[in-house]
């Protein structure tokens, strides 16, 4: 900035050649210099005072617009975790292909307690033990006594019995906000939702975890605030489910069976409609896991996909099938049943004499064991590995449950000779009923293999092929037969062709090897309709005994078939079926001379 002298020698000289007083020009120059001071001083404060005014009015602005959406916004109570917290509390709900609620989330609150501010001690302790009698009243006094300044008494409690402790009016008692699982459905697919726990907690908000089933296998992706809450929609069908376990209870209760499981697969796409284990439990309350005795009889143990059983006879279809597929025998093929069969010390027999000889589709409508084992015979043991692990008997399978990688399947340790004939009519080796289901869907769907699962498919699978389409008809043709001739005769269901295949396994001891002579493994293997498969059905009985007549019967025709015709009868209107005429098989026509 220039800055302008206050006597300037240019008018300071000419000023004295005049005779005027050079003060004067300095005052004057003084004077103009404070104007110019005094004229920026107030332009810059008029400009701060108009920011201001700006800014103030903003502020005014912000503050009365949410202000008026505050007032006419509805109440909402606040979040169970504060915006500080490191606890993710939502979870997604799971729900069946029709979009019904299998899992959601209730708010809820826990009890917890500050000894140091109770003021009667022992009366709290004893009031609580009234409203909670699971509590011990003498621990409570004991916690209530003793150094502890902070304990959880409830994870999570009803909204009655938070009215009932806010009674009790001792300011030691404190809620905290939960979100916990809620299944509405009780124990319907108790062991497909397996259950939920509280992970990470403090007094203002719950983690909640998936511990078994989907729950826990989809446990990240049910978390993933990501996915911005959206449902996890499972193939189940709810009311397929809920007829399947009913018909499954009442059978096990009626054959006095010590536990039952069955599998309702789509045959083309995989999907799972149904699967039951019984018994069961509540994932509301899902009890704690055994820790002595057989995990087997535990309602926690899915028998379903965990269980692994010698499924007898229903592994015979297995067997012509790949029979069929090498060449080596037609359906009209003759084979020697003449008994009992030799292999070294062993022999090998069938439940009744067949005679010398019967055709492929007899040995498996009969369920010969000696057919069968000469048929494993010609077709080698290299072979018949490879045709099951091609099935999937190799591996556990991978449905979507956590439990299901541990069902690894139980295979001969030298397989030989003999370990191919016995396994040829299902002894040696053990397998869960999923792992039959996805064996007998590739019979039914032409050859392909399907790989189970439960998240809903709008396509079928394109697995790889594992037979012809040749082979795979005249097996489903053999199953038609074995209920409309065979061992499955209760297995009819009008309108809907039943095909299947009995499988009655001694069962083994837990101890000391061998097999128990009156207990066995029953199970019925069927497909719907036969001439056109859709849906596989397995239903598997465990220590079965049928009573009404003279002796008790044991075998799965008597047991395992009766009880999966009436589950089909109840599920295939269900699943949109209508009951239809069987196409029957087209006049044979002979050329002759006249």
């Amino acid at each position: 900035m220039i800055r302008t002298p206050l006597r300037p020698l240019a008018r300071i000289l000419p000023a004295r050649d005049t005779g005027e007083n050079p003060d004067v020009i300095e005052r004057e120059n003084i004077r103009q210099r404070h104007e110019d001071m005094r004229d920026k001083a107030r332009a810059r404060a008029e400009s701060r005072l108009f920011f201001m005014a700006v800014v103030f009015l903003g502020l005014f602005v912000t503050v009365g617009a949410r202000m008026a959406l505050l007032a006419v916004s509805e109440p909402m109570e606040p979040r169970a975790a504060t915006s500080g917290s490191s606890i993710t509390t939502q979870r997604a709900d799971i729900v069946d292909r029709k979009g019904r609620i299998l899992a959601t989330n209730l708010e809820t609150h826990s009890l917890y307690a500050q000894p140091q501010a109770m003021i009667d001690k022992e009366r709290v302790a004893q009031e609580l033990v009234a409203i909670f009698p699971d509590l011990d009243e003498e621990r409570l006094v004991r916690d209530f006594t003793g150094k502890r300044k902070f304990l959880w008494v409830k994870k999570k409690i009803s909204p009655e019995q938070r009215q009932a402790v806010h009674d009790i009016g001792d300011p030691g008692l404190l809620f905290g906000p939960r979100e916990m699982r809620l299944y509405p459905n009780g124990r319907l697919a108790a062991h497909v939702m397996g259950g939920a726990s509280f992970g990470k907690e403090d007094v203002h908000a719950a983690e909640v975890i998936g511990v078994a089933g989907v729950e826990s296998y989809f446990d990240d992706v049910l978390r993933d605030p990501a996915n911005g809450g959206k449902a996890l929609t499972l193939s189940l069908d709810l009311t397929v489910q809920d007829a399947t376990e009913r018909v499954l209870y009442g059978g096990m209760k009626l054959l006095n069976a010590k536990g039952a499981a069955a599998v309702l697969m789509d045959v083309h796409t995989g999907e799972i409609l149904a699967l039951a284990s019984l018994p069961d439990f509540d994932p509301n309350d899902r009890p704690r896991p055994p820790t002595e005795g057989n995990p087997s009889d535990s309602p926690l143990f899915n028998r379903a996909v965990q269980g692994l059983y010698e499924l007898g006879s229903t592994f015979k279809i297995f067997t012509a099938a790949q029979a069929m597929e090498l060449g080596l025998a037609s359906p009209s093929t003759l084979i020697k049943t003449a008994g009992p069969l030799r292999w070294g010390k062993f022999k090998i027999r069938d439940f009744h004499n067949y005679g010398p000889q019967l055709t492929l589709t007899k040995v498996i409508v009969k369920s010969s064991n000696i057919g069968t084992a000469r048929m494993a015979q010609v077709i080698g043991a290299k072979r018949q590995q490879d045709f099951l692990r091609d099935l999937g008997f190799f591996d556990p399978t991978p449905v979507e449950i956590v439990e299901a990688k541990g069902a690894q399947p139980l295979l001969p340790k030298n397989w030989s000779e003999l370990s191919a004939m016995t396994v040829s009519y299902g002894h040696g080796l053990s397998s869960s009923p999923l792992h039959l289901a996805a064996g007998y869907a590739a019979v039914a769907n032409g050859g392909k293999r399907v790989i189970p699962t439960l998240l809903m498919r709008d396509t079928p699978q394109e697995g790889p092929r594992v037979m012809s389409e040749a082979s795979s008809r005249e097996a489903r043709q053999m199953l038609r037969k074995v209920v409309t001739e065979g061992t499955a005769s209760f297995g009819e269901v009008p309108g809907y062709a039943v095909g299947g295949k009995t499988g009655t396994a001694d069962k083994p001891k837990e101890r000391g090897g061998g097999y128990y002579e009156d207990k066995v493994i029953a199970t019925f293997a069927s497909i719907f309709p036969a001439h056109d498969p859709k849906y596989v059905l397995i239903v598997t009985l465990d220590e079965p005994v049928e009573t009404s007549g003279a002796k008790p019967r044991r075998t799965a025709g008597w047991t395992a078939v009766p009880v999966a015709a009436e589950m089909i009868g109840r599920v295939a209107p269900l699943l949109g079926l209508r009951p239809e005429v069987e196409p029957g098989r087209l006049a044979d026509i002979t050329l002759t001379s006249n």
